[in-house]
């Protein structure tokens, strides 16, 4: 027995899977956090992950250094620049030299510069990701997205609108789509307080997003201005371009409780300070924020558009509305504000379905299971580059 162990974990490192994911930057983004949480979560009896970016000193690079996961560096700051070229022969040096078996790309510009050099290069399994609406790119990079779902041995979407949307709308084959809900940090994004009724004597509505168009959170301030009342409080978490428009809206609306907070990297704080958190979205896919807002034990309330449906069962876990509409958004919000009790169900159930269901080790699973598919299906090898000289 203790003669075959250390020949057995050799054997096993031998057959690690080298695997390389990448994404533009290691920001704060949703993205980027799914992209380090799997590679951190990945079993590493059986993978070997590293990670590829164009902007790698960003929030989540630590991370990846202290699970002891390489990161490769391509200096690609724009696609009309001569780096590009570089950058490709760099990707498929690295490709060769560590005998990458899988490349994924987790975001549009990593899709349309990865996917086509990885084949180029000769990787056994390329796989992209579409993890928002296409709709919301331009008309040039959906043209080039395209080009993309054809060359990849398969597409990683988050949610089952996504899945619909790529073979419905795109004609991408439906045995390529692979789906893997995101997961969430459930260590990170829990209720650490009772609410904050108690301690305020207020109900605190809020949503924790980037502040555009197509967020919808000029319904969220209407909506409010209909229902607000002394014990009610509005709070929107974020920054972008629609800030000073939003915040005219509510002078003119005559919302007077409302707190803007800039984007923060504190989102679990003010999650434990929202009792009704609302998710108005336009366009969605599968809102990172709505999961944390839920695994926080926030009242769910969003608009009934891409993933969100996947994520709330109305009247079981949450509210659904049908986007921009503020009538039924403030019929909701005033259910909320007078049922404590019905709240805290809605809540507690929420909270229940994240963390039994969206974790971060669910999601690393089947993103495993997805890469082993994938490898076997495609029954490739990478080949030896040729010798020099």
């Amino acid at each position: 027995m203790s003669h075959s162990t250390p020949g057995r974990m050799m054997g096993e490192s031998l057959e690690r899977i080298p695997i390389l994911l990448m994404v533009r930057e290691l920001g704060i983004g949703g993205t980027e956090r799914q992209l380090v949480e799997t590679a951190r979560f990945l079993q590493r009896d059986r993978f070997a992950p590293h990670v590829g970016c164009f902007r790698p000193d960003g929030l989540r690079r630590r991370d990846l250094e202290q699970a002891g996961v390489p990161i490769l560096h391509l200096p690609v700051y724009s696609f009309k620049s001569a780096a590009v070229v570089k950058a490709a022969a760099q990707l498929i040096r690295y490709i060769h030299r560590h005998r990458i078996q899988i490349v994924h790309s987790f975001d549009a510009p990593l899709n349309v510069f990865a996917v086509p050099v990885a084949r180029l290069a000769g990787t056994p399994a390329v796989l992209s990701s579409q993890r928002g609406d296409r709709n919301l790119t331009t008309q040039r990079l959906k043209r080039l997205l395209r080009i993309t779902d054809r060359l990849a041995d398969a597409v990683v979407v988050n949610c089952e609108y996504m899945k619909r949307y790529l073979i419905d709308e795109e004609r991408v084959p439906e045995l390529k789509v692979r789906l893997c809900y995101n997961g969430i940090d459930t260590d990170q994004y829990r209720r650490r307080r009772s609410g904050t009724v108690a301690s305020s004597g207020q109900v605190v509505i809020g949503t924790v997003c980037a502040l555009r168009p197509e967020k919808g959170v000029d319904t969220l301030i209407r909506a409010f201005a209909a229902v607000q009342r002394p014990g009610a409080a509005l709070v929107i978490v974020g920054g972008g371009p629609e800030e000073a428009r939003l915040k005219a809206l509510c002078a003119e609306s005559g919302v007077e409780n409302c707190h803007f907070e800039p984007a923060t990297n504190d989102v679990a704080d003010w999650l434990n300070r929202i009792d009704i958190f609302v998710l108005p979205s336009r366009s969605e896919a599968l809102s990172n924020s709505l999961m944390e807002a839920m695994a926080c034990g926030c009242c769910p309330v969003a608009s009934r558009v891409g993933g969100n449906p996947e994520l709330i069962e109305h009247g079981q876990n949450g509210l659904l509305f049908q986007p921009d509409a503020v009538d039924e958004l403030a019929h909701s919000l005033r259910e909320l504000l007078d049922d404590e009790t019905r709240r805290r169900s809605l809540a507690l159930a929420a909270s229940a379905k994240i963390t039994s269901r969206f974790t971060f080790a669910n999601a690393a699973e089947t993103m495993q299971g997805i890469y082993e598919s994938v490898l076997s299906s495609t029954g490739r090898k990478l080949r030896e580059p040729a010798a020099s000289g």
